[in-house]
């Protein structure tokens, strides 16, 4: 069994590859992360750095697993939307918007992250997909682990 300092920099590598692998696909693979993707990675870099200053700070298990798990929830609520975009039938898939940075030049920072947030017709497509998974789909499964490991910290006795 892991101690809470172990599953604090476990959750933390796991973030650190998940950002790494979304930098991957898309400047090597060259995949273009739509809304909702980059409302995930703010989730994952989010569920990481609780994860970082959990190991830090090595008090306060209880309430850091808890903004950790939140944190993953949050994160798979918006990975689960994309799922559902994906899977709508092509006539109900909302229209396609400008790219982000646009959305952060002209329009103010809660217009533009209230955007992000709702997702276009660009989240609903399928650009990669592994063991007939999208991207979206393992991302979701990440974010529940991250979850369960918050919630696992949450249960722990006191011991670091």
């Amino acid at each position: 069994m892991l101690t809470g300092r172990q599953t604090n920099l476990f959750i933390f590598l796991i973030c650190n590859g998940l950002i790494a692998t979304a930098l991957y696909m898309q400047h090597v693979m060259e995949l273009t992360p739509c809304y909702l993707c980059i409302t995930q990675r703010a989730f994952v870099i989010i569920t990481g750095m609780l994860a970082l200053l959990a190991l830090i700070h090595n008090n306060g298990l209880k309430i850091y697993g808890f903004f950790i798990a939140l944190s993953a929830l949050t994160g798979g609520f918006f990975s689960g939307k994309q799922l559902w975009l994906q899977n709508l039938p092509e006539d109900q898939v909302p229209a396609c918007g400008p790219p982000a940075e646009y959305l952060f030049d002209a329009f103010s920072f809660t217009e533009a992250m209230g955007m992000l947030f709702r997702g276009d017709g660009n989240c609903a497509e399928v650009q990669w997909t592994f063991l007939s998974l999208s991207i979206p789909a393992w991302t979701l499964l990440c974010f529940l682990f991250l979850a369960l490991l918050g919630i696992s910290q949450m249960l722990k006795k006191s011991k670091t």
